[in-house]
């Protein structure tokens, strides 16, 4: 149709019109939608995966998460299974490393060394950091260590032992440690010539049977081992004689002698002295202890004076002892702890 015709037809031949071109528009829009409505399944299906990983990932984190906080607040609350893992490590960490050595061409020597590497030696060593000692313990730890000239480390963790087990027992930390004191100089291997060994001077083979729950006798020389026996021998001694001036006597091995040579004397007077460095005061590590004065001729029962194992008697009139500021030797009387052969065990 012309647009002559169109004119000519009047308004119905345009409504006519206008109503093909909506059609055509019409079409056009349907077959727009359609091939939306096929896209729209295909960009949902995606848009929901990327969703779902973006959700997945964020839970998998936040259980991560809470996974490691649970592991870490149960590995400080144990111990063994955070040594186990140290030692794993640690292992793992030696192997590579003799590994590297061997392909890098190491010294023979160093070799050798890394070929009996033990990470786990550290833990027989007797040993504690000074600086986590509280302040009385330090001062004594230090006092102690300048006094008889031995490293700082073994004597922290000899006092830490000193005051757990004194306070466990009822005993005086110091005491604890001026009987270390007299009796061995901390030594831990001394031994005197009668056999008592250690730190504390036990009599290993009276007392055989306190070492028993410690893997035998030979723990007579690990430090704490002998610390702890040491300590219940003259919680024992006190108990028995009434008194502590009276314990130590029985703890050197004196019960049945007239006086003990001035041990109990040394010990008390080496106490004085810790006690005084705990609480702060500066002492000299040089103080002296009192001169004791030991008889030559000595009554003593015959069979308590063959236990003792006295060297009293070979000695002169009057012998004055030796200061804290020379080597200290084992007490003079120490003997077989007499007294503890006639009951306490």
């Amino acid at each position: 149709m012309t647009a002559y015709e169109m004119v000519a037809a009047g308004p119905q031949a345009l409504a006519t019109g206008a109503e093909v071109t909506e059609q055509l528009a019409g079409s056009g829009l349907d077959a727009r939608n359609e091939a939306k409505g096929l896209r729209s399944p295909i960009v949902l299906f995606v848009m929901d995966v990327a969703e779902g990983v973006r959700v997945v990932s964020h839970n998998a984190l936040a259980m991560l998460g809470f996974v490691a906080v649970v592991g870490a607040l149960f590995l400080m609350g144990r111990a063994d299974v955070r040594y186990n893992l140290e030692s794993q490590t640690l292992n793992w960490l030696m192997e590579r490393a003799n590994l590297r050595a061997i392909a890098s061409g190491e010294t023979e020597e160093d070799g050798d060394l890394l070929a009996v590497a033990e990470p786990e030696a550290i833990q027989r060593a007797t040993a504690a950091n000074p600086a986590e000692l509280s302040r009385q313990q330090a001062n004594v730890a230090y006092w102690i260590s300048k006094r008889y000239n031995v490293a700082p480390e073994p004597i922290s963790r000899l006092v830490q032992e000193a005051w757990s087990v004194g306070h466990r027992v009822n005993l005086e930390p110091t005491l604890v440690l001026a009987v270390m004191a007299i009796e061995s100089g901390f030594n831990p291997f001394a031994q005197s010539h009668v056999g008592a060994q250690g730190l504390m001077q036990v009599m290993t083979r009276v007392h055989h049977d306190k070492y028993e729950i410690f893997g035998g006798q030979n723990a007579a020389f690990d430090p704490v081992t002998n610390l702890r026996v040491g300590v219940q021998v003259l919680k024992d001694c006190i108990r028995k004689a009434g008194s502590l001036e009276g314990g130590l006597k029985y703890y050197v091995g004196a019960a049945n002698l007239i006086d003990d040579g001035g041990y109990a004397a040394k010990v008390l007077a080496e106490q004085a002295y810790l006690r005084q460095v705990a609480a702060g005061a500066k002492l000299p590590v040089t103080v002296t202890l009192p001169q004791a004065v030991v008889q030559a001729d000595v009554p003593a029962a015959p069979a308590a004076a063959a236990k003792a194992g006295s060297a009293v008697n070979g000695q002169s009139a009057q012998q004055p002892m030796p200061s804290a500021s020379e080597p200290v030797a084992p007490a003079p009387h120490r003997g077989e702890q007499v007294a503890l052969l006639s009951g306490i065990h």
